[in-house]
């Protein structure tokens, strides 16, 4: 690993380079926590390999012997499965998806009051190609018993600590029985890169990161709602619409689930200086869980006036969707640029900030101040 230091929208911060990878925004090296530079979504839809950020829970991950690999299926199940990698790709439909994975805590920097946790700024988050098996597929080959209530994913990655809970996490058997939940082993058309879960990672299109469980190696049908550290406690926000609540509450709590719409301007930084009377095609994206974005609206004046966006082909619902919108500074000042994404069932962004204790689900407006001279 290469280091070097930039200066952020967070303070100061540091760029590694790991292997598999270009240069990231180290948040930490252990467990490794590697955020996407933000000017990569302005360069494409699709985040390359390369750049797609990391998050692991356990410090150390192990050696990957492909020929030796082989993932467990068990549990309330008819028949207990032991399929090696060559099974995965050979016994099963492949099936192709585009997908944004975020990480429940992206933009967790921005929180006001600060929050513990990884200070992620805008970059922990992705659109990639994911390939792979419908998990139902090999759900349906071990045949679900009667009384399967959840289930339950884990990796080969463990803790390193004596007590500390192995990463383990659960979906509700119609969740994990859709069409669109993958156990995927390529990502955009290459092998997994060992940092994003090779040799299979699952791929929940629509839900929060924390579920798309990597080097996974274990899948348990369960008679009962899982009560294990990672769902009891752990990724829980208020119960609350908004997953809102005031510094020093104790609201009860939901486990995270599905993505909230978001959208960010792309094409323009923070303080950016632009041209008077130059016309500037502002682009960004937009996404959501899965419903898809039915429009996008900008803003030159900080929300006070809106106007619409124009949108880009639909890539597929799980997807980053393009927008472009178009801005000439009238006269010298400064211009706060904001976009508004709106799904097809009305869900949109938030319009005051939202806060809570672990700093997870952030979808405000995001704004960018450019200076017109």
């Amino acid at each position: 690993m290469d280091e070097v230091q930039t200066r952020s929208q967070n303070g100061e911060r540091d760029l590694a380079i790991y292997p598999q990878k270009r240069e990231m925004i180290l948040l930490t090296s252990r467990p490794v926590q590697l955020e996407t530079p933000f000017s990569t979504f302005d360069r494409g839809l699709i985040t390359p390999n390369d750049s797609f950020f990391v998050r692991w829970h356990h410090e150390d991950l192990p050696a990957i012997d492909p020929r030796a690999y082989a993932l467990r299926v068990h549990g309330l199940v008819n028949t207990q499965l032991s399929l090696s990698l060559d099974a995965l790709r050979t016994q099963f439909e492949a099936v192709e998806i585009a997908a944004v994975c975020e990480c429940a805590g992206n933009s967790r920097a921005f929180f006001a009051p600060k929050v513990p946790g990884g200070q992620w700024g805008n970059g922990a988050m992705g659109n990639a190609v994911w390939r792979g098996a419908r998990l139902k597929d090999i759900l349906a080959k071990a045949g679900v018993a009667t009384g399967a209530v959840q289930v339950r994913f884990g990796g080969l990655d463990k803790p390193t600590l004596t007590g500390d809970s192995p990463f383990l996490k659960s979906l509700d058997l119609d969740v994990a029985t859709g069409n669109d939940v993958l156990v995927a082993y390529a990502m955009n058309g290459e092998t997994l890169p060992m940092l994003n879960g090779y040799p299979v990672r699952l791929v929940v299109p629509g839900y929060y990161a924390t579920y798309w469980v990597k080097m996974l190696n274990d899948i348990e049908v369960l008679d009962r709602v899982d009560d294990n550290h990672w769902m009891r406690t752990a990724y829980r926000v208020p119960a609350d619409p908004r997953h809102h609540e005031q510094p020093g509450a104790k609201l009860p709590t939901v486990p995270i689930t599905r993505l909230t719409v978001r959208s960010f301007i792309t094409s323009l930084s923070d303080g950016q200086r632009v041209q008077v009377g130059k016309r500037y095609a502002v682009s960004g994206i937009a996404f959501d869980s899965g419903f898809g974005i039915a429009k996008v609206l900008f803003s030159t004046d900080g929300g006070v006036h809106w106007t619409r966006a124009e949108l880009g082909r639909d890539e597929g619902k799980y997807a980053f969707r393009a927008w472009t919108a178009s801005f000439t500074p009238a006269s010298r000042q400064q211009y706060s640029l904001q976009s508004l994404a709106v799904n097809s069932i009305g869900e949109t962004q938030h319009t005051t900030s939202v806060w809570n204790s672990s700093g997870y689900l952030r979808n405000s407006i995001e704004t960018v101040r450019v200076d017109a001279t």
